[in-house]
């Protein structure tokens, strides 16, 4: 996401020249780069040229340290505007009351009933206990997908099927949120058009009967700009808490993130990356500002790699590289711990000075299908000692993984390289 407008501010304020002072002469046409950046990411053109103007009044004049130059002072002005363009400060979700009630809103696909889905998850890794309400009942299959979602995490999804009532479904599930202990409900409601006259009423109706503690917008990310008129016209009927921008990992120009806040003066509170459940990340705009700078974000990266890192795994790992015990099992589960983690290009997004000169990089996300399909078709004894893997052994791996006598040459050599450099660094630590 960003990846085209990130690319084109720190060109633009790399362009800046002058020495000692940030002068009107030496930031114009810097700024005029910026202003067509973010016109060009679909951001509003009013809202990039009071964006700029800040970003001038606040530049121009200050002195640059001899250990700064000047285009380092003006990202770190931009930086600062950016993050308060994006909502200054991260907003929680309100999940108080008993039970805590989050109404879903948005357009039809617009990734509400996936949204839910992540919703209940990351809800549940809080330690509460959510129930997903199928209020949606113009289309039959968002219940059966809602049902497959809520299996998928464990989670009860509450239905009525001949029931077309959403206010009264809804209520309906209040009472057996009560009944089984659930302390949070989620309400997944249909998708509509604001110039949907009746089905606004409809939402307004289930908003008035339920007096939901959150009300979250969702928005399709890449429809830009009218997302953000979208979210105005549903904020003047439902007063909502929240935006939720899904589908950010596509062909997306980023302008509803950097529009949202200043039209409808609500904060975006999650953005969601892909279709897999643990694809949901909370917003924070301080670190969205720095990945939109080329500054990484390295905050967000070890949270991802703290939300899938098992302590015991961790301990029983070390205890086997240090006596020079690592197999095939643990390569095997190391990968996967990564994949946990999420996209690829997206991670290596994270790490400062690599966003922008990954762009047009081809990160094959499936490149670790083929290492697992070979390792998944040894026996475990082979696992546990690559080394007994003769050529008749070899041949029956290659036709169960699909692979060809190269790769799994490859991938033995290039394992036998990682345990000596293992090794190596074993004999270094018992030398000091």
């Amino acid at each position: 996401m960003f990846e085209n407008l990130s690319l084109k501010i720190e060109k633009a304020i790399k362009t800046l020249k002058g020495h000692g002072r940030i002068s009107e002469i030496n930031v114009a046409e810097t700024l005029k780069e910026i202003r067509r950046a973010l016109v060009d990411a679909d951001v509003n053109f009013k809202i990039a040229k009071e964006f700029t103007d800040q970003v001038k009044q606040k530049a121009l004049g200050q002195n640059v340290l001899t250990s700064v130059s000047p285009g380092q002072l003006l990202t770190k002005v931009v930086n600062d505007e950016l993050i308060q363009l994006l909502g200054g400060d991260q907003k929680d979700i309100n999940i108080t009351g008993n039970p805590a009630i989050i109404l879903i809103s948005g357009l039809q696909g617009s990734g509400k009933t996936t949204f839910s889905g992540k919703l209940a998850k990351y809800i549940k890794s809080k330690g509460r206990n959510p129930l997903l309400v199928a209020c949606d009942v113009y289309r039959p299959a968002a219940i059966e997908q809602l049902k497959v979602l809520g299996e998928s995490i464990n989670t009860s999804v509450y239905t009525e099927i001949e029931n077309k009532n959403p206010v009264e479904i809804a209520l309906n599930s209040l009472k057996y949120a009560k009944e089984h202990n659930h302390n949070v409900v989620i309400i997944d409601t249909a998708g509509r058009l604001s110039i949907d006259e009746q089905m606004m009423q409809e939402i307004y109706d289930v908003k008035m009967a339920l007096k939901p503690s959150e009300i979250l917008f969702v928005v399709d990310a890449m429809t830009g700009q009218d997302a953000v008129n979208t979210a105005k016209n549903f904020n003047d009927r439902l007063d909502f808490d929240g935006v939720v921008l899904t589908k950010m990992d596509g062909d997306t120009r980023g302008g509803a993130a950097l529009s949202i806040k200043s039209v409808v003066n609500k904060p975006i509170k999650f953005v969601s990356n892909g279709e897999k459940l643990d694809a949901l990340d909370v917003f924070y705009p301080e670190r969205m500002a720095s990945r939109i700078l080329g500054m990484g974000d390295v905050v967000s990266l070890v949270e991802r790699a703290q939300s899938v890192y098992d302590e015991a795994e961790a301990a029983r790992l070390q205890k086997k590289i240090s006596k020079n015990n690592f197999d095939f099992e643990d390569f095997l589960s190391q990968l996967q711990q990564i994949k946990k983690m999420g996209n690829i290009k997206d991670l290596m997004g994270m790490i400062p000075g690599v966003g922008n000169k990954i762009k047009d990089m081809d990160v094959d996300e499936n490149a670790f299908k083929g290492i697992e399909a070979m390792i998944l078709s040894m026996t475990p004894t082979e696992r546990k000692n690559p080394e007994v893997l003769t050529a008749s052994r070899k041949n029956r791996i290659v036709k169960g993984s699909g692979k060809n006598i190269q790769d799994l040459n490859k991938l033995l050599s290039q394992f036998n390289d990682m345990r000596k450099m293992m090794k190596n660094m074993n004999n270094m630590k018992f030398k000091r």
